[in-house]
């Protein structure tokens, strides 16, 4: 898109006026903000969660490689935000290129073409130069049109955004970067009036015909008052339409859909029937919801009006679906789950729900052997997987595939309780780090012929060895053992 757009303005006859004065950064400026509608059309469907789980319920049947790509949707929103700043900073440095030279061929005097073409501007619409004063600076043209205005504030929104949104401050300023994001509503605003001024312009199709510049450009530096050569009539020129609203309208749209279903569904009533306090400040909340349907592995958003009303914070489901209820574990972890188990310990706020949504866990059933690696409150979602299997095996469910779900075997903890504290199972979770290599090459060993789905809820580093760990022990065979490695993402 970069290039096409880049060769389409660097070559094209009707804009050769207007390289006359900008020359190549007119090209830079139009191919970026070619690929920043592009970016921002793509921006906003990683975050559509409810399409995310229609997508990943219709891709039941596809192959797993293609269903694992939805599991995939907050590193591309993020990928599709690096790509935005850095097409800003082309973009802008381009236009500053460009203010600069309309600038210089407005204040030129020799009689070159750039001088002649910017004079124009005395002649009623047939400008091409925006900068119609000797007095107009770059920075009094940057801050006082639409575009420049806009931009402006495009920029200072997306550095805001992308800022915000680093590990640290997510980590340990989550409500900085909860309103700071909100900014994209002023981003999305300002991408769609960005252009309608129509600063940057082209010689128009009817000019062009009758003024061709490779015939006619000689003329313009060269006429005097008798000249009678056809090409002697001045070159009229056009804006370039706006854009951005034509690449971004649909999804908008189906944000906006996406944002009205997550309203109404949160606005229906949840009944908070048992608050236990576990060890180590972990809140279980076990709740009911008219109409509420989840699948093992899946998430809530959780939003408690009398905390905030508009933060909203995900926690994996620990409840099975064969349970009369669904229920969240929430470790302290910040400034709103400190204050929500605070509240809890004094009283049973008001709570409100949206979801359930879809994750990589939701496929642990379509394995024969299934490794669930939990570090710390990562655990929870193989709280509702382990439940799941155990009412399957009760109820003899013929349609499970699973005949395996593999453990390390160093212990560092024990509760001491008959049962488990997270899962409430009789078979005690098992903490610590295991010798990865030795636990891989044991499951491959056990299991020769078998597609083995290795299932992660927990930090990026310990991500990053399981999938090396995965493609160092997948053999090359495609009759022998395959690990697939799937990872909670929200």
């Amino acid at each position: 898109l970069f290039t096409y757009y880049f060769l389409f303005f660097d070559r094209d006859e009707q804009y050769f006026y207007t390289r006359a004065i900008l020359g190549s950064a007119l090209a830079w400026a139009r191919a970026s903000a070619k690929c920043l509608n592009f970016n921002s059309m793509l921006i906003l469907l990683p975050v559509c969660r409810n399409l995310l789980s229609f997508l990943r319920g219709t891709c039941s049947c596809c192959r797993r490689t293609l269903r694992r790509q939805l599991d995939h949707n907050l590193t591309f929103h993020k990928l599709v935000a690096y790509a935005l700043a850095l097409l800003t900073a082309v973009h802008t440095i381009a236009h500053l290129f460009n203010l600069e030279r309309y600038n210089q061929s407005q204040q030129a005097t020799d009689g070159n073409l750039p001088a002649v073409l910017s004079k124009m501007h005395l002649q009623d619409t047939k400008w091409l130069n925006p900068i119609h004063s000797n007095q107009t600076t770059v920075e009094y043209v940057a801050f006082t049109t639409i575009p420049g205005l806009t931009g402006v504030i495009i920029t200072l929104a997306l550095i805001l955004m992308v800022t915000s949104s680093t590990e640290f401050i997510r980590r340990n300023y989550f409500e900085l970067f909860w309103y700071t994001h909100h900014l994209f509503l002023v981003y999305f605003a300002g991408l769609v009036i960005h252009g309608i001024a129509g600063l940057v312009r082209g010689q128009t199709e009817q000019s062009m015909a009758e003024v061709h510049p490779y015939q006619c450009a000689e003329y313009l530096t060269k006429r005097d008052q008798n000249c009678t050569h056809d090409c002697c009539k001045d070159p009229e020129f056009g804006s370039i339409p706006a854009e951005s609203w034509k690449w971004v309208l649909a999804p908008i749209i189906l944000y906006v859909f996406e944002r009205i279903l997550r309203v109404w569904r949160a606005q229906q009533k949840v009944v908070v029937n048992k608050v236990v306090m576990h060890p180590a400040r972990v809140l279980e909340l076990q709740m009911q919801k008219k109409g509420f349907c989840m699948e093992v592995g899946q998430y809530i958003f959780v939003n408690c009006p009398a905390i905030s009303l508009l933060e909203w914070h995900p926690f994996t489901l620990t409840s099975a679906p064969e349970e009369d209820f669904f229920s969240i574990h929430i470790r302290a972890a910040g400034d709103w789950t400190e204050r929500l188990i605070d509240t809890f310990q004094l009283e049973t706020p008001r709570i409100e729900v949206d979801g359930p949504f879809g994750t990589a866990s939701e496929d642990v059933f379509q394995y024969e052997v299934a490794m669930l690696v939990g570090a710390g409150i990562g655990v929870t979602p193989f709280a509702s997987i382990l439940k799941s299997i155990w009412y399957k095996f009760q109820h003899s469910d013929q349609a499970l595939k699973i005949k395996k779900v593999s453990s390390a075997n160093n212990v560092a903890l024990h509760f001491d309780t008959a049962t488990d504290t997270v899962t409430g199972l009789r078979h005690k979770t098992i903490f610590g780090r295991p010798m990865w290599n030795m636990e891989f090459a044991a499951v491959a060993a056990a299991h020769p012929r078998s597609v083995v789905g290795v299932f992660l809820c927990g930090p990026e580093a310990l991500a990053k060895s399981l999938q090396k760990s995965c493609h160092q022990h997948s053999s090359l065979d495609p009759r022998k053992v395959k690990f697939y490695f799937n990872k909670e993402n929200f």
